[in-house]
C-alpha cells in the first residue's frame, strides 16, 4: 500500500497533544498505517535492568502515531500529496497538490 509519507520527509501533526508540531519521520510502519515522529508523543517507559541499560529506570521514547494525523510539509508549507506519473522517466511519483512540484 502506497502511503503519503515517507522516512526522513518534514510533517505537520494535525491531531493529539502535539499538534501543529512540525518534525521528521523517524520510521514509518505500512502495515499498521503508523508512524515514528521525531519528539512527537512521547512515552515514558519502565525498564528493568539489562545488558544495553544497567541502572534500568524510566526512559521516554517516541511512539508510534496514526498517519492519517500527519501532512506533509514542503517548502515549509502544509500541503496535500498526488501522485502522477514523470513525464522524463516514466516512473511514479509524488508532487505538491499546492504548488505542482514534484517532491523528491
Amino acid at each position: 500500500m502506497k502511503l503519503h509519507v515517507k522516512k526522513g520527509d518534514m510533517v505537520k501533526v494535525l491531531a493529539g497533544d502535539d499538534k501543529g508540531t512540525i518534525a521528521k519521520i523517524l520510521a514509518v510502519y505500512p502495515e499498521k498505517n503508523r508512524a515514528i515522529v521525531e519528539g512527537v508523543n512521547v512515552i515514558k517507559k519502565h525498564t528493568k535492568p539489562n545488558a544495553k541499560n544497567t541502572q534500568g529506570g524510566i526512559i521516554e521514547k517516541e511512539a508510534p502515531i496514526h498517519i492519517s494525523n500527519l501532512m506533509l510539509v514542503e517548502n515549509k508549507v502544509a500541503t496535500r500529496i498526488g501522485r502522477k506519473i514523470d513525464e522524463k522517466t516514466g516512473k511514479l511519483v509524488r508532487y505538491s497538490k499546492k504548488s505542482g512540484e514534484v517532491i523528491k
